[in-house]
């Protein structure tokens, strides 16, 4: 039969420190008593167990992970939900289905034979002004994506800096420009040993940013060789991976404490 593999309870996590705690004072009480005698034992678990809220739901934050243009459409055969990436392309298919279907304006006022050439206009043109005709309609509108992440500590005691660290840091941040047209590196900010890359790619056809984390400083690696990153562009989130809000952070944070005075005055007591 294979044996079960030990788990290691994590003193940094709220659910490890309990465990931990659970296991000394019945250690505790072996000493005492050389037993575990039922009623102490029980008294224990239930003071244990009253630490537990084994009703409510995690605790998480929700962060954008960046954001689409989302086109309704319905007449009097579909309904239909797309998300696009930019507001031209859902109007560009927006207006594909109303070209297909221009046969039906034929015969109205003012409405030409064939399709305007312009997206827009062609669908101003087919919906009208209150983006509806009979029983067809559409919306279009930009919203973001949301991710929901668990606000639990990081994995091993990995804590992030802390307001001074960061703006020492910060401070001591380090620009490497080209020194001309004829050199062959790129303009670069470094920062904590992470690269970050902005520059015209011609070949791209546009402004390009890109991120090295292979030289980043000790401070910022997680358990696993993860590196905490959050990417904006505008105000829109494009990347997060690892990011912690200061807010839910120290929420936990301030947990602990209030669960270590517990502990002591229960031991105290």
């Amino acid at each position: 039969m294979k044996e079960a593999s030990l788990i290691t309870p994590d003193p940094a996590t709220p659910e490890g420190a309990a465990v931990i705690d659970l296991y000394e004072q019945m250690n505790a009480l072996e000493e005492r008593t050389g037993e575990w005698p039922g009623a102490d034992t029980v008294d224990i678990l239930d003071q244990w167990f009253a630490r537990f809220d084994f009703t409510g739901s995690v605790t998480r934050t929700r962060l954008v992970a960046g954001s689409v243009w989302v086109l309704r459409r319905q007449d009097r055969h579909a309904y239909e939900v797309t998300l696009w990436n930019d507001e031209d392309s859902a109007l560009a298919a927006l207006a594909g289905h109303v070209r297909s279907s221009w046969d039906n304006l034929l015969g109205e006022d003012c409405i030409p034979e064939h399709p305007p050439l312009n997206d827009r206009e062609a669908v101003d043109l087919y919906y009208g002004a209150d983006q509806e005709r009979g029983d067809e309609h559409y919306s279009l509108y930009a919203d973001d994506i949301g991710r929901l992440v668990g606000t639990l500590p990081a994995p091993d005691g990995f804590h992030f800096p802390d307001e001074e660290v960061c703006a020492n840091v910060n401070s001591a941040v380090v620009f490497h420009p080209m020194t001309g047209p004829d050199d062959e590196g790129l303009p670069c900010i470094e920062i904590a040993g992470v690269l970050v890359f902005a520059y015209l790619d011609a070949d791209m056809q546009a402004v390009r940013v890109s991120v090295h984390l292979d030289t980043t400083d000790e401070l910022l690696v997680q358990p696993g060789q993860t590196v905490p990153l959050h990417v904006e562009v505008e105000d829109s989130t494009v990347f997060s991976g690892g990011a912690t809000p200061a807010r839910a952070a120290a929420g936990w944070r301030q947990w602990l404490r209030r669960l270590g005075h517990c502990m002591q005055r229960t031991r105290g007591d």
